[in-house]
């Protein structure tokens, strides 16, 4: 089985995410500086332009999910009438709380994830996270506010911004009210402005996938987009990515492959399998396929962010997430990426548990294939509930989709 590659930043990345559970950990326990709770595309600038310490339920989701303590957490939500079909992240998340479990507490000694002081969602991925978001505003007793989005957009028009605009600055009189301090707009200025240099250098590190072959796969992207994650807004987040840019780059410059002996590339739509990322990543390795783009981790590319207008280029931002946009749209983002990125096939992740983020279900796979003229394999499975997820027959599958590649 192929070695996987490992890279020099990835001590940097380690201690980032500790740095961030352990911060929240101790304001949580102080009780300062305030913490929100924010969903992974919600208003995370504005929230830093305030002074909070933001946490991410979904990326605690994604822990869980890794570590495989999901699986045995969702039954617990589903006893007490949250549905199997719903998110799994939702569901392993409740269950982690119920069950006082969490894999932080293995990682970085912290008992349990931070209290929260507010919770704010948007709704711009599914309406589960206010659901989600609202279980815990009861449980807490704290304020849950948030943005009721715009689904199905084609094209971005004014009237979208608008009205996305004017939800995010109506959080702010709650979000003044929790913190006890006024919004200081230089702050919510530098934060956003730091969330576009974290953007743009988050896009360039996946851009180096384009080159052949490619210095880096879709789950060694799932890893590095940690700090894209919890720490946009920072210069933390800045930082680091320059530093993983500048490996990046190296290892273009010498031909250094991801995947040693690369011949076939792909595209993964879709959620990533968070229990079976290490599995799937030796599994394609092993067939000398390097998945070199994908839908997921662009989606914490956020062009439109604009410090002189904060308000206005988050909503163009949040609005502009590809989960957010109608068929037409993402048909188009995924035929440019194919051709960006030099892509002999894609795989769809049909994820029982988040119909908004598969797009397997409505004829895609066939229209691409006919209109790229590359194949498309349908995998079923689930980010997080591993009992959605046959991994004889995934493997079957993709091994004999590899050779249909190969074999031309």
């Amino acid at each position: 089985m192929p070695a996987r590659k490992d890279f020099q930043s990835s001590s940097r990345l380690k201690q980032i995410m500790a740095d961030h559970f352990l911060e929240l950990d101790r304001a949580a326990k102080q009780g300062s500086p305030k913490v929100a709770w924010c969903t992974s595309v919600g208003p995370a600038e504005l929230l830093r332009g305030m002074g909070y310490l933001v946490y991410f339920p979904e990326n605690h989701g994604a822990l869980l999910g890794a570590s495989r303590l999901a699986t045995d957490l969702i039954p617990t939500a589903n006893a007490m009438g949250y549905s199997p079909d719903i998110c799994s992240y939702l569901t392993s998340d409740i269950g982690s709380y119920l069950k006082k479990v969490t894999p932080l507490t293995r990682a970085y000694g912290i008992e349990s994830v931070p209290k929260p002081d507010v919770l704010v969602y948007n709704t711009n991925q599914c309406r589960d996270v206010k659901d989600w978001f609202t279980w815990y505003g009861r449980e807490f007793d704290v304020p849950c506010i948030g943005v009721v989005t715009h689904r199905e957009v084609g094209r971005v028009e004014e009237h979208h911004i608008g009205s996305i605009a004017r939800q995010i600055r109506d959080l702010v009189p709650v979000l003044e009210e929790v913190s006890g301090r006024k919004l200081d707009m230089d702050r919510l200025k530098e934060a956003v402005k730091l969330s576009k240099k974290c953007t743009d250098l988050w896009k360039s590190v996946l851009d180096t996938a384009a080159n052949v072959p490619s210095p880096l796969t879709f789950f060694d992207a799932t890893i590095h987009m940690g700090p894209a994650v919890v720490a946009r807004g920072t210069q933390v987040a800045v930082d680091y990515y320059e530093e993983l840019l500048e490996e990046l780059d190296e290892r273009v410059s010498f031909g250094v492959a991801a995947v040693q002996g690369e011949h076939v590339r792909l595209y993964w739509e879709g959620m990533p399998i968070w229990g079976k990322l290490r599995n799937l990543s030796e599994l394609f390795a092993g067939l000398k396929t390097c998945v070199a783009a994908s839908t997921y981790c662009n989606s914490w590319i956020f062009e439109a962010m604009d410090p002189e207008e904060p308000f206005e280029s988050m909503a163009r931002a949040y609005l502009e997430l590809f989960i957010a946009r109608d068929e037409a749209y993402k048909e188009e983002y995924i035929k440019d990426r194919c051709e960006q990125f030099h892509l002999d096939g894609i795989v769809y992740h049909d994820a029982k548990t988040c119909p908004n983020n598969s797009n397997s279900r409505y004829g895609m796979p066939d229209r691409l294939s006919r209109e790229l003229g590359i194949p498309a394999l349908i995998l079923n499975g689930d980010l997080n509930d591993l009992r959605c997820y046959s991994e004889e027959q995934a493997t079957t599958n993709i091994e004999a989709f590899i050779e249909q590649i190969v074999e031309g």
